[in-house]
């Protein structure tokens, strides 16, 4: 009698932790995204319910730049074991140079610059080159996917100048997710599991300071605190966001692939998506 009494108990721990599907915004969500031109994945934690939305939630779609969250974990790690300093003078040399329009590949040969500022430069305005500088200072894609790995992230990884990963480079670029594990992994460093408590809070701030702000952020009142990262590329858009108001507190991603539509214009198909999925989950929750 006592142990069915034991194992009675258990299975009510486990029932009152579990997270339930919000029924009623997986429908809201689903119409929203009826009739998309390209495949997307969806999903919302709902932190103060413990309430999710999950469609499409573990097909395997390209990063884009929200692959640097994964790199600054890892370059993190590297701070918290002593490797690395934060606020660590670096040497810009031109072979870093990443073409594009980036700040950081502006600079001039032999410039110096903190390790905290090339941080900055990749979480706040995506810049390519700080971000690959950054991925090999971290210990390259291969020490960031043994990071990931021991989070318990199975898909999420970094693929680009990455040993093994060369197949999964062609099909999905940079790095590739879920938007389940980019949920789950924003969630992780919200609540301090992510090295430890103060390397989670290092992160949360750094992800705090978003210059990209016109798609899912702009749906946000500005008095809320945002934690984000997005990505884009000509077939991929993708938003992860933290979401921590008065009355809710909130974690989302919305990964796309193959969109028909890859202008780069604001009305682009996938942001446009991606606004209204952000106004309908604040909306919803306040």
């Amino acid at each position: 009698m006592q142990r069915i009494i034991f194992f009675f108990f258990l299975f009510a721990v486990y029932n009152s932790s579990a997270q339930k599907t919000d029924k009623h915004l997986q429908s809201s969500i689903q119409n929203l995204l009826t009739g998309f031109h390209g495949q997307v994945g969806v999903f919302v934690h709902d932190l103060k319910k413990n309430k999710t939305v999950a469609i499409d939630a573990d097909t395997i779609f390209p990063t884009a730049s929200m692959i640097k969250i994964p790199i600054l974990i890892g370059v993190m790690n590297k701070i918290e074991t002593g490797e690395l300093k934060y606020h660590q003078p670096l040497i810009y040399k031109d072979s870093l140079l990443y073409a594009g329009v980036d700040i950081l590949g502006s600079f001039k040969n032999n410039e110096k610059i903190e390790l905290s500022k090339v941080m900055m430069l990749m979480l706040t305005m995506s810049d390519n080159t700080a971000s690959l500088w950054l991925q090999s200072l971290a210990g390259t894609g291969s020490r960031i996917n043994e990071l990931l790995d021991s989070l318990g992230m199975k898909v999420t990884r970094v693929n680009s100048r990455t040993s093994g990963r060369e197949v999964n480079r062609k099909e999905f670029g940079w790095g590739q997710t879920s938007a389940r594990e980019m949920t789950t992994l924003m969630e992780k460093i919200s609540k301090g599991e992510v090295i430890n408590q103060k390397a989670s809070e290092k992160m949360l701030r750094l992800l705090g300071r978003n210059y990209w702000d016109e798609d899912a952020i702009s749906q946000i009142p500005t008095d809320v605190f945002i934690a984000s990262k997005s990505g884009a590329v000509d077939a991929t858009r993708n938003e992860v966001l933290f979401v921590n108001g008065k009355h809710c507190r909130y974690i989302f991603c919305i990964c796309t692939k193959n969109n028909k539509d890859q202008s780069w214009e604001s009305n682009n198909e996938a942001w446009e998506l991606t606004r209204e999925l952000s106004k309908l989950l604040w909306d919803y929750y306040n």
